[in-house]
């Protein structure tokens, strides 16, 4: 059963960092130190999309995740490869069963290197076809995998339950990729584009030049790297960089 106190502590935290912070001591609690979770918006048939746009949190070690994520390792691994096609926790012991290719292969000897050995992975639900989270929990380095297999059977449900409080709260939170966010002028701008408001309104309601509004979203397009007005509003939207409470 979950507490309430560090239920409402989840809930209640202000910002990403101090959400990241907390749970990381709470899963440590558990057994598992290091955490990997990501989630994508742009997921297609052939791509996670960019990762400049993927929300990324870790406490993994630099080193390891220069290889695994900007060396895109992440593509190859078996779990990862699991939790797009799933939903629920699986245990790393099921990679046992899979007849691995040279590339996963690759993957599990760098994970090897890393100590990243045992620990259990959960996809969350999605209600998007484009939309995937998952996080990684990767247990002490003094653990089995069969270790862990017994620690979830006493406490994987509550283990699951957390995870998915803190994949939700994130969902909710303002998230952008370092160099992609928006000053106060674009996000407002954009902020009367998603009312339905034109060039010419924006300027008479911002007491600006139709010219220094363009200057404006051209430059929010540019910030979260799209092509069109519409997928400026639509990434900003995502991110909750729009019509968000100014701390």
């Amino acid at each position: 059963m979950i507490d309430p106190g560090r239920l409402n502590a989840l809930l209640n935290t202000p910002g990403l960092e101090s959400l990241w912070d907390m749970h990381c001591r709470q899963m440590a609690e558990f057994g598992f130190d290091r955490l990997l979770y990501g989630f994508t918006r742009y997921r297609t048939a052939t791509t996670l999309g960019d990762p400049e746009d993927f929300v990324l949190l870790t406490n993994h070690a630099p080193e390891y995740t220069e290889g695994f994520i900007e060396g895109r390792l992440y593509a190859d691994a078996p779990m990862v490869k699991w939790a797009l096609e799933n939903d629920g926790a699986c245990s790393w012991s099921h990679i046992r069963t899979l007849n691995l290719t040279a590339k996963e292969k690759r993957v599990l000897a760098f994970n090897r290197d890393h100590e990243v050995t045992a620990g259990y992975s959960v996809s969350f639900k999605t209600v998007s076809p484009r939309a995937k989270g998952a996080i990684a929990l990767t247990a002490r380095k003094d653990l089995s995998q069969e270790d862990v297999d017994a620690l979830w059977q006493e406490q994987g449900d509550t283990i699951c339950a957390l995870n998915t409080v803190v994949h939700l709260r994130i969902l909710s939170l303002p998230y952008n990729a370092p160099g992609r966010g928006l000053t106060r002028r674009q996000r407002e701008v954009l902020e009367w584009v998603g009312d339905g408001k034109t060039v010419q309104d924006i300027a008479l309601l911002m007491d600006l030049t139709p010219a220094t509004v363009e200057k404006h979203l051209r430059l929010a397009r540019e910030a979260l790297s799209v092509e069109t007005t519409a997928q400026a509003v639509l990434k900003a939207a995502f991110q909750n960089q729009m019509f968000v409470i100014e701390p």
